[in-house]
């Protein structure tokens, strides 16, 4: 039977704390706390990278990066998106295209979402307007509403190469 395209859904939440730079989508965002994470813990492109590991049946991104890991301590994710997309690439698929949400109180981030997209489609190799980043609220409720940490959600459809 030929491939077909197919789509995955991704999610990912990291705590804000001081000390840390805050990263969304390979964009540094000044804010007074940034996400906890092993790596750069941009939680925007780790959900991008569990779409796409989903939509092909690879896994998720703890198999194929686990945290506590020494080679990936720090690592900017936008050079893991590299390597999944690479990986399947390999493995014959084709990015289609990339939505995500994020939900969180603050900072603002609509003025950073071209820059984000520009990022994650150079990465993916493909182009901007392939990505779509937008952003929510939780009005006040849960973990997000509190300002304790962001989440974020994305779906990403691949095809054959």
């Amino acid at each position: 039977m030929a491939a077909r395209d197919r789509i995955g859904i991704g999610n990912d939440v990291h705590r804000l704390v001081p000390g840390r730079r805050l990263v969304l989508g390979g964009v540094e965002i000044p804010y007074e706390r940034g996400l906890e994470g092993w790596s750069d813990a941009d939680a925007l492109v780790h959900a991008v990278i569990d779409a796409l590991l989903g939509a092909t049946g690879l896994g998720d991104i703890g198999q194929h990066f686990p945290p506590g890991a020494a080679e990936w301590k720090d690592i900017s994710s936008l050079e893991l998106l590299r390597r999944v997309t690479g990986e399947l690439k390999e493995k014959g698929w084709a990015v289609g295209n990339v939505d995500a949400t994020i939900v969180a109180e603050a900072p603002r981030l609509s003025g950073y979402f071209v820059s984000m997209r520009r990022a994650m489609g150079e990465a993916l190799g493909v182009a901007e307007e392939l990505v779509n980043v937008k952003a929510g609220t939780s009005e006040g409720m849960g973990f997000t509403g509190r300002g304790e940490g962001i989440a974020v959600m994305a779906v990403a459809l691949v095809r054959p190469a």
